[in-house]
This record gives structure tokens, sequence and C-alpha cells, in this order.
């Protein structure tokens, strides 16, 4: 009875001994394939807000510019109401991040401007990626521009499927509308929160709201970029909250802020930028 179990207890630690480095190996390999898939090519995809134009991240691309050590090239593209898009700017050869900002003939407000502009979005990232060969990227929204974003994520993206959005910021979304309301839902909002599990779940986001008096940002009610949370939260890899405090945090001010000039370096481009003044909290 006691060599079985001897015998048992010897075939069970020759068992782990060869296992357990086979099974750390095998997670190994599985990572270094996943990413071997990837392009070099992973640009910035920019989506401006409600009002504003192609020129709308031109001194936020400035100020990325004073602080980046790589220079990005710039292209900029317009989608026309009837799917037509032209563009302007370049690709320059050998850059890997380029800014690509993609705005719209049909700028104004109101849910339903919105809705079409994230099927006129996915009209031009199928050109874009038929011209430039990514499959992977990286996107950044302002204001409605990070609503636009987050419905072609989740009602268009996956009709590519051979690409995945690696990470995606937005400054001052307003994901419950105007509202100042911490339980009132809005039908924009109800939208995004239907649509939530087509979000790729590969996803890392960063919501940032601005504050000039902790209630808004002058514009967006505070409460209504918080409302990220109950889209995206589950649903993604990971999401962060960070509220930019201090100087030049009025909405319009935002994407060009010091202190969002450095979180853009730091999450999205991964490049160490001196931080701006100001306060930022993060959850």
């Amino acid at each position: 009875m006691k060599s079985k179990l001897l015998r048992w207890l010897l075939v069970s630690i020759l068992l782990l001994a060869v296992c357990i480095p086979a099974y750390k190996w095998n997670r190994s390999n599985i990572t270094r394939l996943r990413n071997a898939g990837k392009t070099q090519m992973a640009p910035i995809i920019m989506v401006p807000g409600s009002s504003a134009t192609q020129n709308r991240f031109d001194s936020l691309i400035a100020e990325l510019g004073q602080e980046a050590p790589d220079h990005h090239s710039v292209l900029k593209v317009v989608v026309k109401t009837d799917g037509k898009i032209t563009t302007s700017g370049v690709v320059r050869h050998n850059d890997n991040q380029p800014f690509i900002v993609v705005s719209f003939e049909n700028n104004k407000d109101g849910k339903e401007n919105i809705d079409k502009r994230a099927l006129w979005l996915n009209l031009a990232f199928k050109q874009l990626v038929s011209t430039y060969h990514f499959n992977h990227f990286s996107a950044l929204g302002h204001s409605n521009g990070g609503l636009i974003l987050s419905l072609f994520f989740e009602r268009y993206l996956q009709q590519t499927p051979s690409v995945r959005v690696d990470k995606f910021m937005t400054i001052a979304t307003p994901y419950n509308g105007t509202s100042t309301s911490t339980s009132y839902k809005t039908a924009i909002f109800k939208e995004l929160y239907d649509y939530r599990e087509g979000l790729p779940e590969s996803l890392t986001m960063y919501s940032v709201a601005g504050t000039e008096n902790y209630t808004s940002d002058g514009t967006v009610p505070y409460n209504s970029v918080n409302f990220a949370k109950y889209i995206f939260q589950g649903e993604i890899k990971s999401f962060t909250e960070i509220t930019v405090t201090g100087a030049n945090t009025a909405h319009s001010d935002l994407p060009q802020n010091k202190q969002i000039v450095s979180l853009i370096g730091q999450y999205i481009l991964r490049e160490n930028f001196p931080r701006g003044g100001g306060q930022n909290r993060t959850r």
C-alpha cells in the first residue's frame, strides 16, 4: 500500500514538473504570437465635437509637437453628407503613429446628427484601413466626438474584424447629454447603454472631465461625463476616470490644456511629457 502511494506521489510530482513549465511557455507563446501580428503603423484617430471643423485639434497637435520627441504627421479627413471623403495633409513615410483627424460636413448638434456621424466615421475608417493597411489604432474624441467614437466602437467597428482599437481617450464627452441629474437618463445615454455589449473587450479607456467649479466645464456637466462608467465598466479591459481642474478647464480650452496634453502623451502616445499646472484626480 505504501509503495503504491509513493509511486503515485512520484508520478504526480513528475507531471507537475513537466506541466508547469509547459503551461508558462504556452502562455508566453500565445502573447508573442498575438503581438507579432500587429502592424507597425498604429494611427491616432481624432474626432472633434459638434460645430467643430477639421482644424479643431490644431492647437493640441502643436502642443504635442513641442513636447513629443517624435514628430507626427497629420492627415485631415472630411466626410460629406453624401458619403464622399476628402483629405488634406499627408501620412509621412515611416511615421508609425500619425494623427488622423476625421471631421464631418454636417457637424450640427443633436442625437440624430451624432448617429449619422458615427455611420460616416465607419465609411472613413474603412477607407483609411484600405489605404494605410493598419490593424490596430488608438482614438481621441473631444465633446460629442467621444460619443461618435463610442457609437462607432459599439455598432460598426466589428465590420472590420481584422482591426482592433488599443486605447481610447475622451475629453469632456457628455454621455448623458446636458443633464445634470445623477438618475435621469437621456436618449443618447440609453442608446449607448443598450449597445454596450458591442464594445471591444480588449479596449483600454480614459474618460477625462474638466471642471471649472467641480460641477461643469462651463458647457458639459461633470455628472454627464461621469455617466461613461455605466457604459464601459465591465464591458472593456480597463476604464479610468480622470478629473482635471485649474487653469484652462473651460470646455473649448480642454483639448490644448497642458495637463490633458500630458495625459495624452502618457496614456495614448506612451511618451513622457512634463506635467502642466493645476491638478488632476484619477478614479
